[in-house]
């Protein structure tokens, strides 16, 4: 049965695997292929710098890789469907802005570059992101990272491949008599 300290202990890699230690792994992420799917909020551009990104956060291991797992097309979703105008207008600049650093860099966009340049742009905004948290100012990045992070862990590979996967946890009594029970739950 799952208690307390498991679930604290699987929420805390969960959220703590796609930044801690991301650029270790990203440096063997698989360059991007055409996409298989049709952008629905999102220009195709967007969609394949979303693509290469969540790709480069949580890469093809031993498990599947955020785009093997949808997150890109997940986060298309999102910014259509679920997300404030606030939100989309953050993560949309930050797009924007990761191609026109990469332009500035290197005269590419940010598909087109290198893999460690890809890499050394993230870091830089993982750096900038932390720092603005720190003094409770907003950044686009940690906010992406929390949407691969979420997109990843939802998705049927995320959660069945990446995580310890109990499709039934602990029994279920159906049909008990209510004298067996005693009293109702409440909480204050």
């Amino acid at each position: 049965m799952l208690n307390r300290r498991d679930t604290l202990r699987g929420l805390a890699l969960a959220v703590g695997v796609a930044s801690t230690g991301w650029a270790q792994r990203a440096l063997a992420a698989a360059p991007a292929p055409a996409l298989s799917w049709t952008p629905k909020a999102l220009t195709v551009d967007q969609a394949r710098l979303l693509d290469v990104v969540a790709e480069l956060i949580i890469p093809a291991t031993d498990t599947p890789g955020a785009r093997a797992a949808g997150v890109p097309r997940f986060i298309d979703r999102a910014v259509g469907d679920y997300y404030t105008k606030d939100q989309v207008d953050q993560l949309l600049s930050g797009l924007a802005r990761m191609d026109a650093d990469a332009r500035a860099a290197s005269g590419n966009v940010f598909v087109d570059l290198a893999p460690e340049q890809q890499v050394a742009l993230l870091t830089t905004y993982d750096q900038e992101g932390g720092a603005a948290r720190g003094q409770g100012q907003s950044h686009f990045f940690p906010a992406l990272e929390d949407m691969v992070t979420v997109g990843y862990f939802t998705s049927e590979a995320g959660a069945t491949e990446a995580l310890k996967y109990d499709p039934v946890p602990g029994a279920y009594h159906g049909c008990v008599p209510m004298a067996e029970i005693g009293k109702a739950w409440a909480t204050r």
